[in-house]
């Protein structure tokens, strides 16, 4: 600065500047009904596609192969115009295990859900699973409730779920962690599509799905007996896939801003 500065300009520079304008607040999203009518109806639809292509295979062939295949694909498409539907509602979870993940990522300062809408999320879901399997019978005929004696209780079927599980929850919140949720209807699908095959289990990956394909003794049904360890390996690969998460996608570390430091430094 001169002495032969404008003396307005010098008293504008001194003038207090007007504070920014305050930005708009979030439009409010659904209200917690809405989101839990999002989850039970999602599920059920889900799991109706499942167990209904599942009865509808069988009786158009007797070949295994192109059961599993007419059940993969229905389940594919299903899964994916779900969760473009009702993703924008309730973020299209279908699963407890996706919420449980998503409450403990909230706990631990992340985006996510709250015990209060978790505790609405899971029985939703499960009320929803054995809903839609319910449906399913119906519709083909079938006793409404009739309880699945396919056992599936054998330990590689529950070292495939661990495996399908910890794939589901790595994929997902990954896709979270690096911006690209806008993906998520044909990966998802895409991953549950791949894991009936590469997976012994056929990738149920979900404990909701699980409980609701008990009430359907059906290609796609398990055992009763067969539910607490498949929801248990479920479980476990929801704790596998988060610690993936952790490690695959670990957020940089805050370090000193230098051009703070400096400043500080000169002025001491």
């Amino acid at each position: 600065m001169t002495a032969t500065e404008p003396v307005d300009t010098l008293m504008a520079a001194d003038a207090p500047q007007p504070a920014p304008a305050p930005r708009p607040a979030p439009a409010p999203g659904p209200p917690l009904v809405a989101r839990a009518a999002s989850e039970l109806v999602g599920t059920a639809a889900l799991v109706a596609v499942v167990v209904g292509s599942g009865i509808q295979a069988t009786e158009l062939t007797q070949d295994v192969g192109l059961q599993l295949l007419a059940n993969c694909l229905a389940t594919v498409f299903g899964l994916g115009v779900l969760i473009a539907l009702l993703g924008p509602v309730s973020g299209a979870h279908f699963n407890p295990a996706v919420t449980l993940a998503e409450w403990w990522t909230a706990r631990r300062g992340g985006a996510g859900v709250t015990v209060r809408e978790a505790a609405a999320y899971v029985p939703s879901q499960i009320a929803g699973a054995i809903a839609g399997a319910v449906l399913a019978d119906a519709m083909f005929g079938e006793p409404l409730v009739n309880w699945s004696t396919h056992d599936r209780s054998a330990g590689n079927l529950l070292l495939g779920e661990v495996v399908a599980t910890a794939g589901l929850i790595l994929l997902i919140f990954g896709l979270a962690r690096t911006d690209r949720l806008r993906f998520a209807p044909v990966a998802v699908a895409s991953y549950i599509g791949a894991a009936y095959w590469f997976t012994s289990s056929t990738s149920f990956a979900n404990p909701a799905v699980t409980i609701g394909r008990a009430f359907s003794d059906t290609f796609a049904g398990i055992a009763p007996a067969s539910v607490p360890a498949f929801v248990g390996a479920q479980l476990a690969g929801t704790v596998v896939g988060l610690a993936l998460v952790a490690v695959i996608f670990m957020r940089p570390r805050a370090t000193a801003n230098p051009t703070v430091t400096t400043a500080a430094t000169t002025a001491a």
